[in-house]
């Protein structure tokens, strides 16, 4: 595997001029296989500033602390860099953000020296098409403090139905919490802070000329903004998986379930109950 190092966190805006060029230049067809490549950030040490504001659009606290999932949003500019520095096989405009999970071993704090690193998991066989994921690793020396899996979908046409080993859903007693409005703005005071200007997220021009009759939420924000409102433990894991589009503005109901050392979550349109977003939190 090749390893490219950098001083510091790319730019993810820098990557936008490829990326435009997925939709005039169509990829070679043939067997897809993801580069065999890890990028790293060395050392650094999170922008207080940024990390303020992001704080301010999701909800949490500014309590000295850094939210494990803000790591994870951090290296999705390493993944910007990857899909157009590297002979990504997909087009990048074309995926879709179907999970994400985020493993936090302890409590990192805003002064600490971090390093971080992503490469791409192995392709499997989706319904819809083909999967991978980013897997993203946050260390403070030598120790693992943060880890992250961030899996999307790559729409084709497949013949074939994949078994998946779902577990069956348990019968979950959910307690509504709190009522979010959502105002039409999230999707681009959220692209400020992420860096992630995919255009459905951004207006609702933009996301017209992509099949969304509206501007839709960040996957990533809507997580954010659950695990903003929950009691996290020192040590976590949060898994999600992204459902159906919340249209912004919005209406959307936040419930919770318990069940002995796991918090199950679920983001659901307010007026048609359908969900946007299905999670847990659970102790390690």
């Amino acid at each position: 595997m090749n390893t490219r190092h950098f001083s510091q966190l790319p730019k993810p805006y820098l990557a936008y001029p490829k990326v435009i060029q997925g939709l005039i230049f169509k990829k070679p067809k043939g067997e897809k296989v993801l580069p065999q490549v890890e990028y790293v950030v060395d050392s650094f040490k999170v922008d207080a500033k940024h990390l303020k504001a992001y704080n301010e659009v999701t909800g949490f606290k500014n309590n000295g602390y850094i939210p494990a999932i803000y790591l994870a949003v951090l290296s999705q500019s390493l993944q910007m860099h990857m899909m157009t520095q590297e002979a990504f096989p997909f087009a990048i405009l074309g995926l879709v953000h179907i999970r994400n999970q985020v493993k936090q071993l302890r409590k990192v704090g805003v002064n600490e020296q971090l390093s971080l690193s992503c490469k791409f998991g192995d392709l499997k066989p989706h319904d819809k098409g083909v999967q991978f994921d980013f897997i993203t690793t946050v260390k403070v020396g030598n120790d693992v403090v943060v880890e992250s899996l961030t899996t999307y979908l790559a729409r084709q046409k497949t013949g074939n139905k994949v078994s998946t080993k779902e577990t069956e859903a348990k019968k979950l007693e959910y307690q509504t919490t709190s009522e979010w409005n959502v105002s039409e703005n999230t999707g681009r005071r959220y692209a400020l802070t992420s860096g992630d200007f995919n255009l459905i997220h951004i207006h609702a021009i933009t996301a017209k000329a992509f099949g969304f009759k509206q501007a839709i939420a960040h996957g990533m924000w809507s997580k954010a903004k659950a695990l903003s409102h929950l009691s996290l433990p020192d040590a976590y894991e949060a898994d999600v998986s992204f459902k159906l589009p919340m249209y912004l503005p919005s209406k959307v109901e936040f419930l919770t379930a318990q069940d002995a050392n796991e918090t199950s979550f679920l983001i659901q349109n307010a007026k048609n109950k359908k969900p946007h977003v299905v999670g847990s939190v659970k102790a390690l």
